[in-house]
């Protein structure tokens, strides 16, 4: 099933259109009348799989699809790297919405260019702040699953030789908070622990991201487990 629905600009900023896709009708309906709902989110379409997405997307350019990852025909992982992929000339955000026991699908979604996950039985703010979040052009992790997440898999994504610090091109305060991306800390956080104001945490970041090419904390949280930078 593939629908489009249009939608009206109140004054101000035009709203951020959405791409609701989710093959489980009912999930599918809740999520686009909760945002929907909202007065700077519009629904601009919504499909059942994969491939339908990749025809909208195509067609309708969104600012952000919502993506579920176990559909039939082309699968959301599929779908994302083919919307968000690094090859990809013009990304769309990626945000993925899961049940808690597919990890492993929520991670492959990652490596594929989404910009964040959330589960599915998270509140209605927590989505709604979330695809406000990635339209931005931030990266979005579910910090209750984000070392559970990532570190289940760390062992099959770091490579087989040994990752060392001392060849990367970080200083020591850089490492320490790529460590605390990884696990899962946001800015406010970060700060915290490190007796630091939170623009200069935002700092070290874009520091980070630039100096390792990496496009958001989604990939750095990798490139850690990657290089053996936390177990």
């Amino acid at each position: 099933m593939v629908g489009d629905n249009g939608g009206t600009t109140s004054g101000g900023a035009a709203p951020l259109r959405v791409l609701v896709c989710d093959d489980q009708v009912l999930v599918r309906t809740g999520l686009v009348t909760i945002i929907g709902a909202q007065p700077d989110l519009e629904v601009t379409g919504e499909c059942g799989d994969g491939q339908s997405a990749i025809d909208l997307v195509g067609r309708l350019r969104p600012d952000v699809v919502v993506m579920d990852i176990r559909m039939p025909g082309l699968d959301g992982i599929e779908a994302t790297r083919l919307l968000a992929g690094a090859s990809v000339p013009r990304p769309v955000k990626v945000l993925v919405v899961t049940t808690f026991n597919l990890d492993e699908y929520v991670y492959e979604a990652l490596r594929a260019g989404a910009s964040g996950f959330l589960l599915k039985d998270a509140p209605p703010d927590r989505l709604l702040h979330g695809i406000r979040t990635v339209a931005t052009g931030a990266a979005l992790l579910d910090p209750e699953v984000t070392r559970r997440l990532v570190g289940r898999y760390a062992t099959r994504i770091r490579p087989a030789e040994d990752g060392s610090a001392r060849d990367l091109p970080l200083t020591p305060r850089e490492l320490e908070v790529l460590r605390l991306i990884a696990d899962g800390l946001s800015n406010t956080e970060i700060a915290a622990v490190l007796l630091i104001s939170r623009e200069t945490v935002k700092t070290f970041v874009s520091r980070i991201l630039t100096k390792l090419g990496l496009r958001d904390r989604v990939q750095a949280v990798v490139y850690a487990y990657r290089q053996g930078l936390v177990t």
